[in-house]
């Protein structure tokens, strides 16, 4: 396991948690508007214009001294490393699914992601669940293995996007480096294989997409704040809240996700996926009263 910390409980991180997921759930949006790119190149720009984004940041905020501290440090840097592998590899199968036509696949992955975070925060982090949350947790279960029940010729692109943000999560969560530096260091790191990636795609018959159309160019040269902006707030939020409850915020996002494939993909709808959606929402909808009654407890014996 990488060097552990405390997390930081300076202020809530709910906020953070709300708008990252909120702006993940709408990234399909903006990958409607690069279609033109191919996947694997756009993950290439995006990783090239998120560096310049964090470094602005990090000027902005001083925080120099942090970045070149982990960026020199021989015991943080080697899981920085792990911890931008497992955002690369899931920014690619991401952005493979969405433009593949595969959203309901996509949205699937981040389904089964949360019940991988209750798991790992009660098994690994020693949280700790009530009845209610765990009725919850059985609920979620119940209605991702209806959907993915029926999905299981893309049921790997799932697993695949689930298992690697959640122990990115856990990697940047117990790390003791500030959510900016981390998050640069990654940008940094990726960097190598994007320039690797570049060359080929240089090289290949098929040449550059980028360039073709200017208008697309535009929009791709934003991919860098489109990335670099949800991940930080993730990255604030997972180091200020319980990685349950954060597991179960981020249903908001594949949500979204499965909105749009239905809305504006218009991909058919199957009566398991309906039944599947229902479910979850039923379990979101338990989880948050138990923790509205929890703090409204917590308020009242405080008051007493």
């Amino acid at each position: 396991m990488p060097p552990t910390n405390v997390p930081d409980r300076s202020g809530g991180g709910l906020p953070y948690a709300l708008a990252a997921y909120g702006l993940w759930g709408l990234f399909p949006l903006y990958l409607m508007m690069v279609k033109p790119i191919p996947p694997l190149e756009l993950v290439v720009w995006r990783v090239f214009c998120t560096v310049p984004v964090c470094l602005l940041i990090v000027s902005f905020r001083r925080q120099w001294p942090d970045l070149l501290a982990a960026l020199f440090s021989r015991k943080i840097l080697p899981w920085l490393c792990l911890s931008a592998l497992l955002i690369g590899i899931n920014w690619t199968l991401y952005l493979f699914a969405v433009l593949q036509g595969h959203v309901y696949a996509a949205s699937l992955g981040y389904y089964i992601n949360p019940l991988i975070n209750v798991l790992i925060g009660t098994l690994f982090l020693g949280e700790t669940l009530s009845r209610a949350q765990w009725v919850a947790v059985a609920l979620a279960a119940f209605g991702v293995a209806i959907l993915a029940a029926g999905a299981l010729t893309t049921l790997w692109i799932s697993v695949v996007l689930a298992i690697s943000f959640a122990v990115y999560g856990v990697v940047r969560r117990t790390l003791p480096v500030g959510s900016l530096p981390g998050l640069t260091v990654e940008s940094f790191v990726l960097t190598l294989p994007a320039i690797g990636i570049l060359i080929y795609l240089m090289l290949s018959p098929q040449g550059l997409a980028l360039g073709t159309n200017h208008a697309v160019d535009i929009v791709v040269s934003f991919s860098g704040l489109v990335t670099a902006v949800p991940l930080l707030m993730f990255a604030i939020a997972a180091r200020r809240m319980d990685y349950s409850t954060l597991g179960f915020v981020q249903f908001i996002a594949p949500t979204t996700v499965f909105i749009l494939g239905l809305t504006v993909f218009h991909e058919p709808l199957k009566p398991a996926q309906l039944w599947s959606f229902i479910f979850i929402w039923i379990a979101i909808a338990v989880f948050a009263w138990d923790l509205l009654r929890k703090r409204r407890n917590v308020k009242a014996t405080s008051e007493a």
